[in-house]
């Protein structure tokens, strides 16, 4: 099962038997500061910075959150749509709670976004399916609904098959634009939680088989020695059926962890991808000094 997603001028397909899809978290000001007090302001100058090195980095894919206390986010978010689009060819990931900023972005986007997020509250679904289907766009999808965020697995599953029936028999989607997400908690909470989201991802693509993403900050989020346990948990969640990630694409631990994946998976024919990308990297470092 193939998701596609398309800018003006490129295409990326999200699959299981496609390299990793790297989508990149940066241009977010959660828990940054500066960035929202530029936002408050209607200054988007440091998006440009946070694209150049989210490309630079191996992103595929770019999320775009507005999403600052104080910041006009429906006003922000169709503005950095527009901005973005002029600086890079990658598709994009329309990422907010308010309904009306998803409405704006996607109205300003040139292709096939990535909606970021739904879940299975009913009010949720029926407030941002519509925006989906009528803009032809791709949603993540997240397994909980008003009353819990399920610790079982086969709890979360039971909550993606309710978002994917009322996707595809209500509102039309097609099954391979839903892109679900197991629900990555944070291993410092409680040691076991990271488990169940494998545990999760495996059923959804033995059970579903959509394509799967998660925000893989939150797996080691409150940990020291951050970028190690990211390297570990995605190569771990690619071989259990994760397909994509919302992730630090400036990290090159991070990238280089599921590039590796790719090789090792078989997702990366004779290692062409992984012997060129080395190959880029030796050209582009310093020589010895004489």
């Amino acid at each position: 099962m193939e998701t596609v997603l398309r800018s003006a001028k490129a295409t990326v397909t999200i699959g299981h038997d496609q390299p990793f899809c790297v989508i990149g978290e940066r241009i977010n000001p959660t828990g940054r500061k500066a960035f929202q007090a530029e936002l408050q302001r209607g200054d988007l100058s440091r998006v440009a910075r946070d694209v150049e090195e989210q490309v630079a980095g191996g992103a595929m894919v770019l999320d775009v959150n507005m999403g600052a206390p104080l910041a006009d986010e429906v006003g922000l978010m169709a503005a950095a749509v527009k901005m973005i689009q002029g600086l890079c060819d990658l598709p994009l990931c329309i990422d907010s709670s308010v309904v009306e900023a998803l409405e704006a972005g996607l109205a300003a986007y040139d292709g096939k976004a990535l909606v970021n997020s739904v879940t299975a509250e009913d009010e949720r679904l029926e407030a941002v399916l519509p925006l989906v289907k009528r803009h032809g766009a791709a949603v993540i999808a997240l397994p909980n609904d008003e009353e819990e965020i399920p610790a079982e697995p086969r709890r979360r599953l039971d909550l993606a098959k309710k978002i994917v029936d009322v996707a595809t028999g209500r509102f039309g989607i097609p099954l391979e634009d839903i892109v679900l997400d197991p629900l990555a908690m944070p291993v410092g909470a409680d040691t076991s939680l990271v488990q169940r989201s494998l545990e999760t991802l495996w059923l959804i693509r033995e059970e579903i088989g959509t394509n799967t993403t998660l925000g893989a900050s939150n797996v080691s989020f409150g940990m020291p020695d951050r970028a190690a346990i990211g390297a570990a948990f995605l190569p771990m969640a690619a071989v259990m059926g994760l397909t994509s990630a919302i992730m630090d694409a400036r990290s090159p631990v991070l990238v280089q962890s599921v590039k590796a994946a790719d090789l090792l998976l078989d997702h990366d024919p004779w290692g062409a991808a992984w012997i060129a990308g080395h190959r880029r990297r030796a050209a582009a470092a310093p020589g010895p000094s004489t």
